[in-house]
């Protein structure tokens, strides 16, 4: 029985696996133009390059996380004693700390999303009432007369230090002049 086995050819059947992206035109035979499907013969040149630069550079990650993760599990084996001993003072402080870190980030959190909001409606109101020209203008003469305003300030504070200081050199040469004649 074994050796009728062997003197029949061996039948393999074959399930292609189509490729909806490519196309044979006039498969069918019937002429309306339909296809069939085929598959390319390999991955394409960007496949492969993908592949070849991605390979290293996953491994090399993966490598640097299981690095992390040994040293993290080594760290925490050699801290877990003076986590113990420590714990009454720690634990508060890590309470505080974290209860900082989190009113910081909600904060700013609630700062970008009023700060978003309040955009999102000065946007629209000007939209709406098509001033954006004005607005530029006003705010172009608005940020010219600031510049003025600063200017002019800062001259006069300049000036202003000027006299005080050459009164305080005054009031300094009166005073050695005057410790001078006591002697």
């Amino acid at each position: 029985m074994a050796d009728r086995d062997r003197d029949r050819p061996h039948q393999t059947q074959v399930h292609p696996q189509h490729r909806f992206d490519q196309v044979v035109r006039g498969g069918t035979g019937t002429g309306t133009g339909t296809g069939k499907y085929y598959q390319s013969s390999g991955p394409s040149t960007t496949q492969v390059l993908a592949l070849l630069t991605l390979l290293p550079i996953g491994g090399t990650l993966l490598a640097l996380a299981g690095l992390t993760l040994t040293g993290t599990v080594i760290g925490l084996t050699v801290a877990t004693p003076l986590f113990v001993i420590f714990s009454p003072v720690l634990v508060p402080a890590a309470i505080a700390v974290t209860m900082a870190v989190v009113g910081f980030l909600s904060s700013g959190a609630f700062g970008v999303t009023g700060l978003s909001s309040l955009s999102y409606v000065f946007n629209r109101l000007r939209r709406a009432t098509n001033t954006e020209q004005v607005d530029m203008d006003w705010a172009k003469r608005g940020m010219q007369d600031m510049v003025g305003y600063v200017g002019q300030k800062t001259k006069e504070v300049g000036q202003k230090t000027k006299e005080v200081g050459q009164n305080m050199e005054n009031k300094s040469q009166s005073y050695s002049h005057d410790q001078s004649v006591r002697t």
